[in-house]
């Protein structure tokens, strides 16, 4: 299947696996890319811009494919060192960048003059045309329904994409609620190029995390997720726990008067990691997307891909073509 973001980037499937932190490494991106599509390793999950050399090593041992490197900005509690990264990431021959959060336009020349391909990660369509407008390649329209950072504008993506489409000029991938060919054709039928999925790639035999978290997808529904952080308007989406309880009930005492320290401590990178990783499953909030409630199983990335395309074909040919 050729599209916009296939030719973009040159991969066979227009299917991204977001920046995901504490996810995001050379094994998962390696997976992704090698299955045809395009893997991102998480930049800030490396400690320092040195780790992140050796992240990317690593992963060029392991797929000969694209993969990119995904470079968040968010308000954090000590800026990272960004230059540095994106050196790293320069010096180690990626070629393909996805960047979050605030707008990346104070590093774009820096990105640009490597020959670095960005697709900037947007929750609006005056985001999306704002990257547009400080030379990003591509954008990744994330609808009200994605895990982590919706936004605050609650735009689901039955309206988001066709917005998107009717207001862009540069490709763009759907983000949000995207898990299979059902997902891929729909969002073309919108107007996308493509998908990117986060949850849907935690729930594969690649993904470096722990089985607990790949269970806690398989076993949830749709309704699982919940939103925090909205008083702070940096709002997140989340799956539903003992942390995530403590947090809205802070969160309803507070009010408006709520501040990221009365919540730090079941926020932080730290708590993450020991749900992602040791799979403690009530230390902290963790991202995930109401998708999950259309994932039944754990394949292999390969497997996911392959399965992916199949089924959108037979959508296409089938359901859409044959019956005209």
């Amino acid at each position: 299947m050729k599209t916009r973001i296939t030719e973009l980037f040159g991969i066979q499937h227009p299917i991204i696996q977001g920046g995901m932190h504490h996810v995001g490494f050379a094994e998962m991106a390696a997976a992704v890319s090698n299955a045809g599509g395009l893997g991102i390793i998480t930049g800030l999950t490396q400690p320092t811009p040195e780790d992140l050399a050796k992240e990317i090593a690593r992963c060029h041992e392991m797929t000969d494919k694209p993969f990119g490197v995904n470079l968040t900005f968010l308000p954090a509690f000590k800026m990272p060192p960004y230059p540095e990264y994106i050196q790293a990431i320069v010096e180690g021959g990626v070629k393909i960048v996805e960047t979050a959060g605030r707008s990346p336009e104070k590093y774009m020349p820096a990105l640009k003059a490597a020959g670095i391909k960005v697709i900037h990660k947007c929750t609006s369509v005056r985001h999306a045309l704002k990257a547009e407008s400080i030379g990003c390649d591509a954008v990744s329209v994330d609808g009200f329904e994605c895990g982590g950072h919706p936004g605050e504008d609650d735009v689901p993506n039955f309206i988001l994409l066709p917005r998107a489409a009717e207001a862009l000029s540069i490709p763009f991938v759907a983000s949000g609620g995207m898990a299979d060919g059902r997902s891929l054709v729909a969002a073309m039928a919108l107007g996308a190029d493509g998908m990117n999925m986060g949850t849907r790639f935690l729930a594969t035999t690649d993904a470096p995390i722990h089985d607990n978290v790949k269970q806690a997808i398989v076993a949830a529904d749709e309704l699982q997720t919940r939103l925090i952080m909205r008083n702070l308007r940096n709002t997140e989406r989340v799956m539903k726990n003992v942390a995530v309880d403590e947090i809205i009930r802070i969160e309803g005492e507070k009010g408006d008067a709520l501040a990221i320290d009365d919540i730090r401590h079941l926020v932080t990178g730290v708590q993450g990691r020991k749900v992602l990783q040791d799979g403690e499953m009530d230390a902290a909030a963790w991202s995930c997307g109401m998708v999950v409630g259309l994932i039944n199983d754990i394949p292999s990335c390969e497997e996911l891909l392959a399965r992916i395309m199949q089924e959108a074909e037979d959508i296409i040919r089938g359901r859409l073509l044959g019956s005209l």
